[in-house]
């Protein structure tokens, strides 16, 4: 192994250099436009170091030192890729409980999910029968999948509001589940159907059947689903489908055509004035939004320009989002999660690595937590300004710490 001088010295002078590049060439691309960039793509050239920084990183856990180690090597991306490719894993359905507590999963809906707690630094691992974990909109209700029920609950651990007994439902792959703001009802999606459930029925209310075709089934790919806040609306789409709108008992009463070439995500304002769609194609995606206005009714054609709706973005794939009082914040397959008012102007974008997976914020707002494909929770204090001069993006977000949950390795603290 280096001299750790030399090793530190080492990374941290390319990691600098490196986001200083990154960061530079990003700026002349937005004010410029890209075709006008004609220097080279930057590249981070430490990947030679990245075995003997991991080794002192497991070092530093397991010496209760991973503060002063996060100083002298402040964390990357690219450097580890080698290792995100075998150690990785999807983290999502990140919910804020309370202070600075939140809840989370590893792995995909086809995946053997673990849940786990989060607690500042501590980490509790929960239930090994947990499939999936929800949160309403408002009211503070939870909902936990497990052992072909879900139960929801007043707050996290709460007393109990319902036991849904599954049923036409049991044993479908979740990728995501909303509870309603009551506890009564839960919109349920999955890649054989998103149905709402409540005590008396399962109702799939998407895809629409085709009553015609003998061997039509409900499988579908990139399904997707939101409730409005008020739950007065929900909104259902998947790779083959418009985002259909839907009123609270699941029929339809208008729809929004992709401007892309596959819907993929959708989301209200925190005001429900807006909503947003995402479509996608490859790793790019184009997101606009609608006025809530005239919802009933609603129809955008699908790739014609229209004053009916507001480009917010076209670049971004949008895997993941959340709405603050003012923002939509969104995560995508490059690795960046960017702000957007309704007006669709970027307030700030901040760069993380690998796919965005799962999104959670405090209630106050300044506590951001991100999850992605690299196993690794990255916990920001949002406007607090940049930790280290690494940062690639100019949100002027402090990051925290990284909770890395690797695949057959203790977790760890960067």
């Amino acid at each position: 192994m280096k001299e750790i001088s030399k090793l530190q010295e080492e990374w941290n002078r390319l990691g600098s250099s490196y986001a200083t590049e990154i960061n530079e060439m990003v700026e002349y691309g937005e004010k410029n436009g890209w075709d006008n960039w004609k220097g080279k793509e930057p590249e981070d050239r430490r990947e030679h170091l990245t075995d003997e920084v991991i080794e002192l990183l497991r070092e530093a856990n397991k010496n209760d030192s991973t503060e002063e180690f996060r100083n002298n090597f402040p964390p990357a991306h690219a450097p580890l890729i080698k290792l995100f490719q075998s150690k990785g894993q999807s983290i999502e359905q990140l919910q804020f409980i309370e202070d600075d507590k939140i809840i989370f999963l590893t792995g995909t809906a086809y995946d053997k999910r673990q849940a786990y707690l989060l607690n500042g630094k501590e980490v509790v691992e929960l239930d090994a029968s947990i499939d999936a974990i929800g949160k309403s909109k408002r009211n503070n209700v939870f909902a936990i999948a497990s052992n072909h029920k879900i139960v929801t609950t007043q707050g996290w651990q709460g007393s109990i509001i319902q036991t849904f007994e599954l049923s036409q439902t049991k044993g479908l792959a979740i990728t995501d589940l909303i509870p309603f703001n009551d506890g009564r009802k839960i919109l349920l999606t999955t890649s054989e159907g998103i149905y709402i459930l409540s005590a008396s029925e399962e109702k799939m209310i998407h895809p629409v059947p085709d009553l015609e075709d003998d061997e039509w089934t409900p499988y579908i790919d990139m399904e997707n689903a939101t409730l409005s806040n008020t739950n007065e609306y929900i909104v259902v789409g998947d790779q083959c489908d418009d985002h259909r709108i839907l009123n609270q008992d699941g029929e339809q009463i208008g729809e929004v055509g992709p401007q892309s070439s596959y819907p993929h995500f959708c989301l209200f304002s925190a005001d429900d004035k807006q909503l947003i769609t995402n479509s996608c194609h490859f790793y790019n995606g184009i997101t606009i939004g609608v006025s809530t206005q005239n919802i009933n009714g609603l129809k955008i054609e699908a790739y014609e320009e229209s004053e009916d709706y507001q480009i917010i973005d076209d670049g971004m794939r949008v895997y993941v989002g959340l709405t603050t009082k003012d923002l939509y914040i969104l995560g995508d397959a490059y690795g960046y999660i960017k702000a957007f008012n309704q007006q669709g102007e970027c307030i700030w974008r901040h760069f993380l690595g690998s796919t965005i997976s799962g999104l959670t914020i405090s209630d106050d707002e300044k506590t951001l937590w991100v999850g992605s494909y690299t196993g690794m929770i990255h916990k920001l204090q949002l406007g607090k300004g940049h930790r280290d001069d690494h940062t690639i993006g100019n949100g002027n977000h402090y990051e925290e710490f990284r909770l890395i949950v690797w695949k057959d390795e203790p977790i760890m603290i960067w």
